[in-house]
């Protein structure tokens, strides 16, 4: 078994990561794993070709879903697959589809300019993020006057939220195959405690709210941020590929999963 982690320097060398151990578990199951980080080579673009029975696109970055591109246009088999985290990665395509599969979401608008957003701004604040890409809230930030608008600076499609504030902690939401799991953080993390947060169990309602979100992009492998306010679920965030801090067994249970995938 031979599989390729297309990942990042600073991924690749996360010592305490569930991917990392994950790794160590499936080598002493005889798979044969390289860690592939775009960024740090040139890549001849004739000479790509598929060299490993599964690639995990655990990597986000432009250099990295390039090369899953020329991947998957070669027949590569990738965990989770190219075009569906392409859609994720894109916050407009993922919150369309997550629409359509009935997914509860903050009301969601996009505008050229920030100043645009001003008269949302009368019925409430907004969440202003990056439309693609962006992790662990880089990027991210609440406005509630109309002054704030003035700070961001243009540079494309700005995408934002209505914001609803959390009646308590983060809940994040993580699914291994068939199994959902949920861990509630504060934010931000100040410990590595703090990122590990403390397990829960999740309701009927968040798990069907989790399944919607895998039947919306054909996956099951992925994490979510479901936000509780006033009674009410949003989902606010979802993760291609997380980092399953603070699921029980975790390394243990990606590593059979990722196993499934090479039979």
């Amino acid at each position: 078994m031979k599989i390729g982690i297309i990942t990042s320097r600073s991924k690749s060398s996360a010592d305490k990561s569930v991917m990392q151990q994950a790794t160590a578990l499936l080598t002493e199951r005889g798979a044969v794993v390289e860690q592939i980080v775009p960024e740090d080579r040139f890549i001849d673009v004739c000479e790509i070709k598929v060299e490993h029975d599964l690639y995990i696109l655990k990597s986000g970055s432009e250099a990295a879903m390039a090369l899953a591109w020329a991947l998957d246009l070669e027949g590569a088999a990738i965990l989770n697959p190219y075009p569906a985290v392409a859609m994720m990665k894109d916050k407009i395509i993922a919150t369309r589809r997550l629409q359509s599969a009935g997914v509860p979401l903050p009301a969601t608008f996009i505008a050229d300019r920030a100043e645009l957003f001003a008269e949302l701004l009368d019925r409430g604040p907004l969440v202003i993020k990056p439309y693609r890409g962006g992790s662990q809230g880089r990027g991210v930030r609440i406005v509630r006057d109309k002054s704030e608008l003035a700070e961001i600076e243009p540079g494309g499609v700005l995408f934002a939220q209505r914001y609803h504030p959390s009646d308590g902690r983060d809940h994040k939401i993580y699914r291994i195959g068939d199994q959902v799991f949920g861990v509630m953080r504060v934010w931000p993390p100040r410990t590595y405690e703090d990122k590990l947060g403390e397990p829960f169990e999740v309701s009927s309602d968040m798990k069907e709210i989790t399944l919607g979100c895998g039947r919306a992009f054909g996956i099951d492998l992925y994490g979510i941020d479901i936000v509780a306010s006033r009674g009410k679920l949003y989902v606010v965030d979802i993760n291609t590929f997380p980092g399953f801090k603070g699921v029980p067994d975790a390394a243990r249970l990606l590593a059979d999963y990722i196993e499934t995938k090479l039979n």
